[in-house]
């Protein structure tokens, strides 16, 4: 049985859903970007066909050199095969400049993408009410007992609970190690529609409606007001235009706040001292392309086929919350 509420989860509800094996701040591969680049290219498709839904596209990503300095580190880093492996071009000498001020040129990402990630979630919602196993309410810890062999919430037994909360708003989860990460994006009508995705301080991906396109995002850690902001509109909109020629109208904004952690990796296994208690949590601003391979590692982890891996384990934060 899922428990949710439609419409307060907004990080996964309004997130662009670009998935990139590359950080989008630097030219250094993602964290596991082979093993989970190569899950979440199965995942996807397979959803789709499950869900007989349309919501997994692959994409060239464009992330234009700034200057000579990156231009030379990259063309080095293409000499590792594992990098080389995410790349489809390089180039030094302007490629895309009839959309993009890109002077010094820059590199093409393959295996990159978007999820239309509120379809996505729609799609599941209604295989689970179909499945009569989804429920629209808050889950309250406090009527949630347990023992040794299972747990038991409001007459439903189970082996397990996993809690997949995000960021922690209500007590007694305070505890967890997750922080919030503000993110505001704009949707626009560009006059010019990209044709890749142009990535550098934003980017912008396609949505479900003809002509209109996410443009993403902030990342605010500090002074967070909840709802969207001047400033917000105001940074996305020069990050835009100085990488983007084309002209553009907005017509909209939206927020969330992603759950990150201090080292930025997920956290998973055991709610200290409840052993039927799962904590699947702190997927941050990779959640699209992290979800898939970490279910499947905690799918494997609760079966006993396969160890824990430390960077993930929540017992790193063992001081911390030892005392819980």
């Amino acid at each position: 049985m899922v428990y949710d509420v439609p419409g307060e989860n907004r990080s996964s509800m309004v997130a662009a859903g670009m998935f990139n094996p590359f950080a989008s701040k630097s030219l250094i591969k993602t964290w596991l970007a082979s093993d989970v680049f190569a899950y979440l290219h199965q995942f996807y498709p397979k959803a789709e066909e499950a869900l007989k839904a349309k919501f997994f596209f692959q994409q060239l990503i464009y992330r234009p050199f700034m200057t000579i300095h990156e231009q030379n580190s990259w063309i080095a880093q293409t000499a590792d095969e594992d990098v080389q492996a995410f790349v489809e071009a390089t180039h030094t000498k302007p490629a895309y400049a009839h959309q993009v001020y890109d002077p010094l040129g820059g590199i093409v990402v393959k295996k990159g993408g978007y999820l239309l990630t509120g379809s996505f979630l729609d799609a599941v919602r209604q295989w689970l009410i179909a499945s009569h196993s989804f429920c629209a309410e808050h889950f309250d810890v406090m009527h949630l007992t347990d023992n040794e062999a299972d747990v038991n919430y409001r007459g439903i037994r189970a082996g397990k609970v996993i809690f997949c909360t995000g960021v922690p708003l209500h007590d007694p989860m305070r505890w967890l190690p997750v922080i919030k990460l503000k993110g505001e994006t704009l949707t626009v009508g560009l006059q010019d529609p990209p044709e890749l995705i142009y990535n550098r301080g934003v980017y912008a991906v396609a949505t479900q409606t003809p002509g209109a396109f996410k443009v993403g995002s902030t990342y605010q850690l500090k002074n967070i007001v909840n709802g969207i902001s001047l400033g917000g509109q105001q940074e996305l909109e020069m990050k835009f235009r100085q990488l983007f020629r084309s002209g553009y109208t907005i017509l909209g904004q939206d927020w969330g706040l992603r759950p990150t952690t201090v080292d930025r990796k997920p956290v998973l296994g055991f709610w200290p001292g409840k052993e039927n208690r799962i904590i699947f949590n702190g997927l941050g601003t990779k959640g699209v392309s992290l979800a898939p391979y970490f279910a499947l590692v905690l799918a494997d982890w609760l079966t006993n086929s396969r160890e824990m891996m430390p960077e993930t384990n929540i017992n790193r934060f063992k001081a911390l919350y030892s005392k819980v």
